[in-house]
């Protein structure tokens, strides 16, 4: 499951879901799940606008962990 970093992100630059909603335009509910790291399906547009609104790069914002895989 990919981890979002959203919330780590606006605490470092000690943003509110508030302000980065009115900001972006990006609907609070949305930014509430990626904050909380409940949301299932975020639309491309939304990573972009995030990431060009915070200057981070998407691999910042999301991360796939590693499986430990034993054979």
């Amino acid at each position: 499951m990919l981890k979002c970093h959203l919330s780590k992100i606006m605490g470092e630059k000690r943003l509110k879901m508030s302000d980065v909603s009115r900001d972006t335009g990006i609907n609070p509910g949305t930014i509430r799940r990626m904050f909380n790291e409940t949301a299932t399906r975020v639309e491309l547009n939304v990573v972009e606008t995030l990431c060009e609104y915070l200057k981070i790069e998407v691999g910042d914002l999301y991360e796939l962990p590693k499986k430990n895989i034993e054979g």
